[in-house]
């Protein structure tokens, strides 16, 4: 998906580095992702969880807080409250230019963030945070034995993540003064929580506290075995497509106009990762899959391979084909499956095809038929079978017509 630079004006008029994750077509909704303390808007599961938003219509900005990334300003002087602020100006920024925000989403500090800011954002409908704390003053676990001196000396530089970072008193101070359980209560929008509950930064009884303070409606959903900074590519995806299946209840997405010529719409597949094979598939706003290679071709093996959705395509209305004929017959037909394998085999090998030494495609259906159904009905509905619209595709006369867009 592509995105787009932006900057605008933090809470101290710094400029803050942003990237504006947009969909292929047309903008449906707007949604805004917090990353997590002292991390930036290029951390891996920001990324990923934006991506895939935007391949149903979601534009996503992800910014770096003041002082972290490619933000302007210094990190030693920012807390809690000026990442709320900053959350604000982010917000009003796309607002400003014709993006109101619908969604909001919060990676642990910024979860806590975002839910403090919500209930300011009239336009959000929806709010999901993903290893957020409770408290805010959960964080301050992070600086271990620094907390005497920056306490007795005003600041300390503390290591984070292999970095340092100076953290003053103030910060402490602001953090220990948060309340977010009435903001929690008050924010009136829908509410998704995800949490891992082997989460070892921010642990899973702050995810019931969240659920405790929300009204409805409200949700949590576990992340499994995921770590907090859901490093693992399929506990990203994981997320990703439970925000964007729930989300799309609370945002009304309108559907996009069917293009001219294509009534049932397009079929769009995106790189979704140029290092190796996996694609981003989108069927309009509600269908979404995945396609890639298996790691013995160099893949992630993250979805199906191309012959295999070709081959789901035949199965899937070899069955269709079969139920509708067996439904308007009124037979006792219980429950259909079909088996598809693809194989390249010699032409010589094939019972209906042209003689020669070279290869050509082959598809095998092993198809089930479950129900009291008499040999002759069995063998009409074997029949029935060979008229499924994609198999006539597949084995008539095809034109495939390429522009470059």
């Amino acid at each position: 998906m592509p995105s787009e630079k932006l900057t605008f004006k933090g809470h101290a008029g710094d400029e803050l580095a942003a990237l504006f994750d947009k969909p292929d077509g047309p903008i449906l909704a707007t949604a805004i992702f917090a990353h997590c303390f002292t991390c930036s808007k290029d951390i891996l599961a920001a990324k990923r969880i934006s991506q895939r938003l935007a391949s149903v219509g979601i534009g996503v900005l992800r910014f770096d807080f003041t002082g972290l990334g490619h933000s302007e300003g210094e990190f030693a002087n920012t807390n809690f409250t000026s990442n709320v602020e900053d959350l604000k100006l982010a917000a009003d920024h796309l607002a400003s230019i014709g993006h109101p925000v619908g969604l909001l989403i919060g990676h642990s500090l910024g979860g806590a963030a975002i839910l403090k800011v919500a209930r300011e954002i009239d336009s959000a409908k929806a709010v999901v945070t993903i290893g957020a704390p409770s408290d805010p003053a959960h964080v301050a676990a992070n600086f271990g034995c620094h907390l005497d001196e920056i306490r007795e000396k005003g600041e300390a530089r503390v290591s984070l993540a292999g970095r340092g970072f100076t953290i003053r008193k103030e910060f402490l101070d602001d953090i220990s003064r948060v309340e977010l359980e009435p903001a929690i209560h008050d924010m009136k929008k829908a509410l998704l929580i995800l949490h891992s509950p082997v989460d070892q930064t921010v642990g899973i009884d702050n995810a019931a506290e969240i659920f405790m303070a929300a009204r409805h409606p409200k949700s949590f959903i576990t992340l499994d075995n995921a770590d907090h900074l859901l490093t693992k590519p399929a506990d990203a995806e994981y997320a990703a497509n439970l925000i964007a299946t729930w989300a799309s209840r609370y945002l009304n997405l309108p559907k996009p106009a069917a293009p001219i010529g294509a009534p049932e719409g397009i079929v769009r597949v995106s790189e979704a990762d140029p290092a190796g094979f996996k694609q981003d598939i989108s069927a309009g706003p509600k269908h979404h899959l995945l396609a890639d290679e298996p790691e013995a071709y160099g893949g992630g093996d993250t979805g199906l391979s191309p012959y295999q959705l070709v081959s789901a395509g035949l199965g899937a209305c070899t069955s269709m084909t079969i139920r509708m004929y067996a439904r308007r017959k009124k037979w006792p037909l219980e429950h259909v499956s079909v088996d598809v394998t693809h194989d390249k085999i010699h032409a010589t090998d094939c019972d209906h095809c042209a003689g020669g030494d070279h290869k050509i495609d082959q598809f095998r259906r092993v198809i089930t038929l479950e129900g009291e159904l008499d040999d002759a009905q069995i063998e009409r509905l074997m029949q029935v079978a060979d008229r499924c619209p994609v198999h006539r595709t597949l084995e008539g006369e095809i034109e495939i017509v390429t522009t470059r867009a």
